[in-house]
């Protein structure tokens, strides 16, 4: 992996948050060393839906969390048989991933060119990863994220058949669990949604989260480094 440097940016500490606060900033720039910081911190970036412009970059921290315990991932009847329809890879698309799940959002186009451009420049040194779920040579699903050490916070995931998008998430906890310490990592997924609850994600008050964060970035990463 590529040392991207410091980062430019005084960076808000959410320990220092109000209960409940979810963007705890506004502004700065998408640098790969901006992302790294901000991630080891517990932040993400995301558009601010009501700023000025509709643009305006922010730094959230959700509170609660959503997350998926790697030893609690659900898995149906019906999605092993779905496991079987589909073949998976690693980090063998990711811009296409990303684009793909920019594609059709009902909460509006936040992932922009400019987060794709600066996601693909950390796959390409190592940060950012993806998992593709094809089918008769085409993507049919898949997901991308970010893993510092212990740590994979996944951005989004996609699918253009059924279950495709769930048999992703299956794999992506597979290589997670493939290095062990699997109580100590983290799957970050930012928020719980319904959907998401099905398939074992809880919430956790952004304290535990923080917690947990400062446990799992010291371990071992479970991918190997991203190619363009």
């Amino acid at each position: 992996m590529t040392d991207p440097g410091p980062c430019a940016w005084d960076l808000p500490d959410p320990r220092d948050a109000e209960p409940g606060q979810e963007v705890l900033a506004v502004g700065a720039d998408l640098e790969p060393s901006t992302l790294l910081s901000a991630y080891a911190r517990g932040l993400f970036p995301m558009h601010v839906a009501d700023g000025a412009s509709g643009r305006d970059l922010g730094w959230w921290s959700p509170d609660p969390r959503g997350i998926l315990p790697l030893d609690g991932l659900r898995v149906s009847r019906s999605l092993r048989r779905s496991l079987r329809r589909f073949t998976c890879t690693v980090d063998t698309a990711f811009r296409e991933v990303m684009r793909s799940c920019a594609e059709g959002r009902s909460d509006g186009p936040w992932i922009t060119e400019e987060f794709i451009d600066q996601y693909t420049r950390l796959h390409g040194m190592g940060w950012a990863h993806s998992v593709e779920v094809w089918r008769g040579g085409r993507l049919a699903g898949g997901l991308y994220g970010v893993e510092i050490g212990g740590l994979f916070a996944g951005e989004s995931m996609f699918h253009r058949e059924t279950d495709a998008s769930k048999v992703a998430l299956v794999t992506l906890v597979d290589v997670l669990r493939s290095v062990g310490d699997s109580d100590e990592r983290l799957l970050d997924v930012q928020w719980r949604t319904d959907h998401l609850a099905t398939l074992g994600v809880v919430e956790i008050a952004r304290s535990e989260y923080l917690a947990r964060l400062a446990n799992a970035l010291p371990l071992i990463p479970a991918f190997t480094g991203g190619a363009t």
